[in-house]
């Protein structure tokens, strides 16, 4: 196993990584919608949070040699299944490649964020 650690996304803010590649695949943890340049949770609603997910995901993804467009499989929590459509919205603009997906609400996320999406990707 090959850990993977990007100062284009945010640091693992617990004892994890940011991503850890594994016989040709690499497993993402969690990203929340933090800027990394200042570690602050991202104003607006959930669509300028799911952005700054997709963000922190693309160059955690490109980081370990791989990209949204590789992704086999995503898990996505959501503070409030309400958000569902808006979130769905940014979403397909990111994974055109429809992944396999499960989508959750939660009672809540670190931060109280409003979204957060894991991914497993092919790479190369």
């Amino acid at each position: 196993m090959k850990c993977v650690q990007t100062d284009h996304a945010p640091a693992a803010i617990g004892p994890y990584s940011q991503a850890l590649i594994s016989g040709g695949l690499v497993f993402t943890s969690g990203q929340i919608p933090l800027d990394p340049a200042t570690g602050a949770v991202v104003a607006g609603g959930i669509e300028a949070q799911t952005e700054q997910v997709m963000k922190n995901l693309a160059a955690v993804l490109a980081e370990a040699g791989s990209g949204l467009e590789k992704a086999v499989k995503t898990t996505c929590f959501l503070a409030d299944m309400n958000d569902f459509a808006a979130f769905n919205e940014v979403y397909a603009r990111h994974f055109t490649g429809k992944p396999a997906r499960s989508c959750v609400a939660v009672r809540q996320l670190p931060k109280s964020v409003l979204v957060e999406v894991e991914v497993i990707a092919e790479i190369g």
